[in-house]
């Protein structure tokens, strides 16, 4: 394959995490719930899903084994949400207390789970998901190598959950009611919205995007899972926040934010990168520092929903 098209392909596994996880903090955070626990989720997803392919694998493969190991993914992310969502909203405990407290929770359940099940924290999979290519599609110039060579289904799921979720929240009665609930949720109650049900919907959506954004990171990029998703909850939080709570500014600030990733992995194939002699570690924390970089100059312009953090209280204004 050539090297332009292969580069193509490993940004989009890496884009396309980003890209849902973001998207499902958008759902909870239109809806006024703070989520940070977008990592812990990513995490619990993650490893209830691999989990699972691991102890199925020897009878399922392929596609099927992929698409069961994506519903028990989001149906793991939205479990651990209702977790969030109970505490923010009928506990009305502080959101961001909360988020963390789930970040904390999801890889220490991991490792004393994977530990006692296989005796070490790392959970292995034969990885049966690539797809070669794509019959017919596959054969078309420059769109065929870069979308349906060496490809795996997670990536179209994801270009299809960005199309939905313009689709939901802005074509749908849904959608206006779940970004009123963010925005002025005693009007909204006033018009007979019930806030309380819509924050249940929109974290819990939030957990099933999450929940299966891990399983999308692990697969195309390893072959074996150690309770971690390499922060990639909070790099989604950057993108959320840098993509200002919109569908398509959020794929856009993905994509930026795996572009930093590309020049801290590929930097060795650069010559003029290669021969400055800065440490591998340097490189390494790209992404990381490019975030705080663009957070520092755009978030006096980001618009997050005014009734976010906010916990609802029916009886009071």
């Amino acid at each position: 394959m050539n090297p332009l098209f292969y580069i193509f392909q490993q940004t989009m596994f890496f884009a396309i995490p980003l890209l849902i996880v973001a998207l499902g903090g958008m759902f909870s955070e239109r809806s006024g719930i703070v989520n940070i626990a977008l990592d812990g989720i990513m995490i619990f997803g993650a490893f209830c899903s691999i989990l699972f392919i691991n102890m199925t694998q020897d009878f399922l493969s392929g596609q099927l084994l992929l698409i069961l190991a994506i519903l028990v993914a989001g149906g793991s992310g939205v479990l651990i949400s209702l977790l969030h969502a109970y505490a923010s909203i009928n506990a009305k405990a502080d959101q961001v207390i909360s988020g963390t407290a789930i970040n904390m929770l999801a890889p220490a359940f991991a490792i004393y789970v994977a530990r006692m099940i296989q005796g070490v924290q790392q959970i292995g999979f034969t990885n049966t998901f690539r797809i070669p290519k794509v019959p017919l599609l596959g054969d078309i110039p420059v769109i065929g190598p870069m979308f349906f060579q060496g490809a795996y289904i997670t990536t179209y799921l994801g270009l299809a959950i960005l199309v939905i979720s313009v689709i939901v929240l802005y074509k749908t009665r849904f959608g206006l009611r779940l970004r009123a609930c963010g925005e002025h949720p005693h009007a909204a109650d006033s018009v007979g919205i019930n806030v309380y049900r819509m924050r249940y919907i929109g974290v819990m959506i939030s957990g099933f995007l999450g929940g299966l954004g891990g399983l999308v990171f692990v697969i195309p990029t390893s072959t074996e899972f150690n309770a971690t998703v390499a922060g990639y909850g909070f790099l989604a939080l950057a993108v959320l926040i840098f993509g200002n709570w919109k569908p398509w500014p959020i794929l856009g600030a993905a994509f930026f934010f795996v572009l930093m990733k590309a020049v801290s992995s590929a930097y060795s194939g650069v010559p003029f990168l290669y021969d400055l002699g800065i440490p591998n570690a340097v490189y390494k924390m790209i992404p990381y520092v490019a975030t705080m970089i663009v957070l520092a100059f755009t978030s006096k312009n980001s618009q997050a929903p005014k009734a976010e953090g906010i916990p609802y209280d029916k009886g009071g204004r």
